[in-house]
């Protein structure tokens, strides 16, 4: 599976982007909100034989995909798209990227290519995701979405030795076809 914006590839991953993912899923400073740590070189391998075994699975359920920047031919992060309860039409989604590429709206553009996706292809009812309350670089992109910040969960994950906030933002077909992105 392939998907392109404006300066993006999104594609499936490929064993040998082993070291391109380990070189931002290493750095404390991306993976500071994440619920997993640093990866080591075995994690980041192992997690590339996941992908692409998920990839495989009929009906298939997540969308784990290569940020490629084009204009480089450059791995440079992460976009995924999980489907849960197909009946339900929804789905959470997620994204990494690799520090050296923040702030430029990669994330949005590539969050945005995936959710239409989801919902032109998938016909999804309901893209959702939540973010640490600190992470307020996630929370803008999910605002420049579209997406409606319903609710403050307190104390929700467990990160760092601590209990932590969470913001849970949804997006809807409805709000999508009217443009919200």
């Amino acid at each position: 599976m392939q998907l392109q914006s404006e300066r993006l590839l999104l594609r499936e991953f490929e064993h040998s982007d082993w070291p391109a993912l380990h070189a931002y899923t290493s750095d404390p400073e991306v993976v500071k909100y994440m619920p997993f740590g640093v990866n080591t070189e075995a994690e980041a391998r192992a997690h590339i034989a996941e992908c692409l075994a998920t990839a495989a699975e009929e009906p298939r359920q997540i969308y784990e995909l290569a940020v490629v920047l084009r204009a480089e031919d450059r791995l440079i992060g992460t976009a995924t798209l999980a489907q849960h309860f197909r009946e339900r039409r929804n789905a959470s989604f997620s994204y990494l990227f690799h520090r050296d590429y923040w702030g430029r709206g990669y994330a949005t553009e590539a969050m945005r290519r995936l959710i239409d996706y989801g919902f032109t292809e998938l016909q999804l009812h309901r893209v959702e995701d939540s973010c640490d309350t600190r992470n307020l670089a996630s929370a803008r992109v999910m605002e420049k979405l579209g997406m409606r910040r319903e609710g403050h969960l307190r104390e929700s994950i467990w990160k760092d030795g601590r209990w932590c906030d969470e913001y849970l933002y949804a997006l809807l077909i409805d709000d999508w076809a009217r443009g919200a992105s």
